[in-house]
């Protein structure tokens, strides 16, 4: 009898169905894993291929595959999230534009972080940010750690956290969250780059089609292999398990943060979790040219194979 199939997800409501066995992949069991913090099952995942299956950070997935891991990712992406929003600079500051970030310290987790890299390339295009002409201040390791950084990123001093060094002033901005400085100390007031960004990403959307991608299922490829009816089965599932969520939270019976924010979405982007290839062409090739112009992929693969060409199917799923 074929072994279970190790796997790492997030707690997204959209794989809840999948977690509780509600919905199930024909062919397969999969083994859930609970690993906590999420970002060590990336790093186990990019670094080792240690899981079957296993939902990856799309930059620290074409890193790490462009680096030799034997991983292939599905067009299933996990959650979704512009990036107008998300860099911060103190109250006062006389940062008001992204040009203004030239010859300034910006504080980030790590220099692959997905934010940064579709934050940069937004800045890049829209903006005509030139980010070799910022100083990155990370204060955690890579995902993939021999990934090649310009010389303009720098290390925090150690012991020290982007937080304490915002505080001192020592950061003329930030990443937000978990992307970089976290939460302003009480009392403190951060503002974000752009005054009100969320009409310059509806109005970007809309001309581009671009919906920015953080987090993808990725499947070692000896089990892709072994299960050749493996990618279209996971999709099925996933598929399955993802509209059993949206009718929740569509219904208004699903009401966190999370699920409030993919139904105000919905208003502009129509499915707030488009899964299959076509649906995603043009966010993945922002993606792959992003991280190519950052420096991160100088020679990547063709689209189809660095992300299967799977669609959603409309059959039964088994349950």
């Amino acid at each position: 009898m074929t072994s279970a199939l190790r796997t790492v997800l997030g707690n997204h409501g959209q794989v809840a169905a999948l977690k509780s066995g509600e919905v199930r992949v024909a062919g397969v069991e999969l083994a859930f894993e609970d690993v906590k913090p999420m970002v060590d099952a990336y790093r186990r995942m990019a670094r080792a291929a240690e899981f079957d299956i296993c939902e990856l950070a799309p930059t620290t997935y074409l890193v790490a595959r462009a680096r030799g891991t034997p991983i292939t990712a599905l067009p299933i992406p996990m959650t979704r999230r512009f990036r107008h929003a998300g860099v911060v600079r103190p109250a006062g500051s006389d940062i008001r534009t992204p040009k203004d970030l030239e010859g300034r310290r910006v504080g980030i987790r790590a220099h692959t972080v997905t934010a940064g890299v579709w934050t940069r390339g937004i800045l890049m295009d829209e903006y005509g940010l030139d980010p070799a002409k910022v100083t990155w201040v990370t204060d955690d390791e890579e995902h993939v750690p021999d990934v090649a950084l310009p010389p303009n990123v720098q290390k925090a001093p150690d012991g020290r956290k982007l937080a304490d060094l915002m505080r001192a002033g020592e950061l003329d901005a930030g990443f937000a969250g978990l992307a970089g400085i976290g939460e302003p100390p009480e009392g403190t007031r951060y503002d974000d780059l752009f005054d009100d960004p969320a009409p310059l990403e509806a109005e970007w959307f809309r001309r581009t089609g671009i919906y920015p991608i953080h987090g993808l299922i990725t499947v070692r490829d000896d089990v892709l292999a072994a299960h050749p009816h493996l990618p279209g089965a996971l999709m099925d599932a996933f598929e399955a398990a993802k509209r059993l969520y949206l009718d929740n939270v569509m219904s208004g019976e699903a009401d966190g943060p999370e699920d409030r924010r993919y139904r105000k979405l919905a208003a502009l982007v129509g499915d707030p979790l488009p899964y299959g290839f076509e649906a995603n062409r043009a966010s993945l090739e922002a993606l792959v040219r992003y991280a190519n112009r950052q420096g991160f992929l100088p020679d990547p693969e063709p689209l189809e194979r660095l992300f299967l060409p799977v669609e959603p199917v409309a059959r039964e799923v088994a349950a």
